[in-house]
């Protein structure tokens, strides 16, 4: 594994402007988040030398233009095409770039538009593999590849519906508390779950999430610049990225978390029994499954006993998820999506949840996944943050 993370810190988490539909463009989205970084931290502009975007619809615009738009002089710019993997790949490099003086204060923002064309027209031209092996033949779109994965694992561990329904009614319990859940004024019970409409045998309506438009950011510093400026902060303990781990399995059911998730605890020093907070990347239930397995929090194939004997929610029994409702309940604002954890875990280690806040919150663990081909997710994430001290 690699060196640590030693002096590096997360602070001033935002989430911005989550609507179904948007006519604004990815530049206002980042720019807004920036904007309210910039005010929760109480940094000029000219104090961010370091950028750090993703973004599915940002074309024509590109992360350069981003930086005219907004007036910044950078030394550190980094683009981020991993999806749901993105925000942690931002934060453990703008952590690096920080440990070797290439930045000293790096915005990291996920955003992405919406509109009512938009998503058919993203998965229409999203890889090759899109364009010659799946569109065509009317698989487009993640719904397909996400309901055989979830069929193989149903067949493999004995899953049941009622289970992935745990934890899809326990995160809209959270977005009930949470003002910019796009969901969360609806509420949701095992009942609802089971009797929605199917989509993708055996995905259902509330196993999938909706498309929407939004930004989610935070700021990557020195702990001594967060403890000069007076902002509440959460330490970066350790992280790891990982891309097409285990090509050899013919149906997904792990990733990168299989990989590095034991080295990912001795990096950070702790174990999943001190885990109190855990985000993890939620297009489809059953990747949740996925992670709590890869990531040690239960053995392999035990996530459905596992998310049975955990209420999952902020202010129940067990380590709290997705706290936010994750996107399932939140929405996914595309590349945005893949910061909506993150964000969260900051959010709760610096007491600034509000109404859905964990109680004695110190430990979060966060897991990405992203950029679905055919029949897997290329990439995987995770990062382990605990509570500052200020």
């Amino acid at each position: 594994m690699s060196k640590r993370y030693d002096g590096v810190v997360l602070t001033s988490p935002v989430t911005f402007g989550y609507e179904r539909y948007s006519e604004h463009g990815v530049p206002w989205f980042a720019g807004n988040a920036l904007a309210q970084m910039l005010r929760l931290s109480g940094l000029e502009k000219s104090a961010i030398d370091g950028l750090a975007i993703a973004s599915f619809s940002l074309p024509p615009d590109t992360p350069p233009s981003l930086a005219e738009y907004f007036g910044l002089e950078l030394r550190f710019l980094e683009a981020l095409p991993f999806g749901g993997a993105s925000g942690i790949i931002a934060a453990r490099r703008a952590a690096r770039a920080v440990q070797t003086g290439d930045a000293e204060i790096v915005a990291c923002i996920g955003a992405d538009t919406a509109s009512s064309e938009g998503f058919g027209d993203l998965v229409a031209n999203f890889s090759t593999a899109t364009i010659d092996a799946s569109y065509p033949y009317a698989a487009a779109g993640p719904n397909l590849p996400f309901a055989l994965m979830t069929r193989a694992y149903m067949d493999r561990y004995g899953a049941r519906r009622e289970d992935f329904g745990h934890i899809c009614v326990a995160q809209r319990y959270n977005a009930n508390r949470c003002d910019y859940a796009l969901l969360g004024h609806k509420n949701l019970c095992m009942e609802d779950y089971l009797e929605a409409p199917a989509v993708a045998d055996p995905l259902h309506l509330y196993d999938c999430v909706m498309p929407c438009a939004g930004a989610d950011g935070f700021l990557v510093m020195h702990e001594t610049r967060a403890r000069d400026i007076g902002v509440p902060f959460a330490k970066f303990d350790g992280a790891f990225e990982c891309f097409n781990a285990f090509p050899e399995d013919p149906i997904q059911m792990r990733a990168g978390w299989s990989r590095y998730g034991t080295a990912l605890y001795e990096q950070a020093e702790t174990t999943p029994a001190a885990i109190d907070l855990i985000e993890t990347y939620d297009d489809y239930p059953v990747v949740v499954m996925m992670q709590l397995e890869g990531m040690g929090l239960c053995a392999e194939g035990e996530a459905s006993r596992y998310v049975r004997d955990n209420a999952l929610t902020f202010d129940g029994y067990g380590p709290a998820h997705n706290t936010s409702g994750g996107q399932l309940s939140v929405g996914q604002a595309g590349a945005a999506g893949g910061f909506l954890g993150i964000v969260e875990a900051i959010r709760q280690l610096t007491q600034s949840a509000a109404e859905n806040q964990v109680r004695d919150a110190e430990k979060a663990l966060i897991t990405g996944f992203g950029m679905i081909n055919y029949d897997r997710g290329l990439c995987s994430s995770a990062a382990i943050l605990s509570v500052g001290d200020v």
